[in-house]
């Protein structure tokens, strides 16, 4: 049997961190222990992981039940790892932990989101799903209080502090070109989602706006990203996609509740839980549409939601015998079917964009691959 083959997407963007951080060449950022409370539960196994798990029907909590008794879940660089039921550990957590039941009420999927695990401290939820994914039904998701090894592409290490929706999933797919578009979904259906929790209980809207291939902003600064990889085993791509937003933590940029409370004299707060919850409702719809019927029938709403439409771009004409090619300047018109950027040269020649793997970002390293 051959080994299973890794993929990363190719537009995953070198500057990608989920909560805005600054990009630093340490390997490390996480804080002392000290800046974080627990519970004493928690307490008792800061040394170690804990993973509660969580289902939505009968169906799903009788898999938490199984996946507990056979212990089966590991972790990279964690000795051990302590699961525990959603009813084993409710009655010790802090206001501060993420109200499962709260989740659970609020979604209304047939597939995502539906087996959940949480953490108040874990190294990644990336890490979660991806080295378990065989073991977790597709679609479950992983959620964590505070991360301290997320990561970004070529392994950079991001902190993720308290106030931040930090979340990683599992989706299945069969037609691996259309994998890399899988992301835009995902960007897409949490702008919607946004929305429709902002809308439902009345607030003012956030123009949470996408930046291509993988970055959500916000009155100008990042407010979330998102990291997908894949593994391609028995003809099938097991993809593990992540997703970090700024809900409540407005260091070092802003967040959703910093610029909401400039619109509104409204004492309220947007909650972790309805929006990941919204998210997964919308997700479903826009994926389902996705797979029968490809990215065509949301093209007009990502539009609508990009920054990039009529953004005109400095790019390097990329030629196979030269190293180095001139630069010229290019207008964005959309995507190509492969999910690069299309744009049109000031001499009419359509063309293609790829990023040049090495720029921080992305509109900083683009290659324009001239299309027939």
């Amino acid at each position: 049997m051959l080994p299973p083959i890794s993929l990363r997407f190719l537009s995953l963007k070198p500057s990608l961190h989920f909560v805005s951080l600054p990009l630093t060449k340490a390997f490390s950022l996480s804080a002392s222990p000290a800046t974080h409370t627990y519970s004493s539960m928690e307490s008792a196994f800061e040394s170690n992981c804990i993973l509660v798990l969580a289902g939505k029907s009968a169906t799903e909590k009788e898999l938490t039940n199984s996946v507990k008794a056979s212990n089966i879940l590991k972790l990279p660089d964690v000795e051990d790892v302590s699961v525990l039921l959603h009813s084993e550990y409710e009655d010790s957590r802090n206001k501060e932990s993420f109200r499962i039941n709260s989740y659970m009420n609020s979604l209304s999927t047939k597939c995502f989101g539906r087996f959940f695990i949480w953490s108040p401290r874990l190294p990644s939820t990336h890490d979660v799903v991806s080295k378990n994914f065989e073991e977790l039904p597709v679609g479950s998701v992983c959620v964590a209080d505070v991360q301290y090894k997320g990561r970004g592409r070529s392994m950079n290490v991001w902190e993720s502090p308290k106030g931040c929706l930090l979340f990683s999933f599992t989706i299945q797919m069969e037609d691996g070109r259309v994998v890399p578009l899988v992301q835009y979904v995902m960007s897409l259906a949490m702008t919607e989602a946004i929305n429709d929790v902002c809308t439902r209980d009345g607030v003012p809207y956030l123009d949470v706006r996408i930046k291509w291939p993988n970055d959500l902003y916000l009155d100008g600064l990042k407010v979330g990203g998102i990291l997908c990889t894949s593994t391609y085993r028995s003809k099938k791509f097991n993809v593990s996609a992540g997703l970090g937003l700024n809900v409540d933590n407005e260091k070092p940029t802003t967040s959703l509740n910093a610029v909401l409370r400039k619109l509104t004299s409204v004492s309220y707060q947007l909650q972790r839980e309805d929006i990941i919850s919204a998210f997964f409702n919308k997700f479903e719809i826009f994926f389902n549409l996705f797979m029968d019927q490809g990215f065509k029938p949301l093209e007009e709403l990502y539009y609508k939601t990009w920054l990039h439409s009529g953004q005109r771009v400095i790019v390097e004409e990329k030629n196979d015998d030269k190293d180095q090619g001139r630069q010229s300047v290019v207008t964005v018109q959309g995507l190509t079917s492969s999910g690069y950027l299309l744009a049109v040269g000031d001499d009419n020649q359509m063309c293609e964009l790829h990023p040049d793997g090495n720029s921080f970002d992305f509109f900083k390293g683009l290659i324009r691959r001239k299309l027939a």
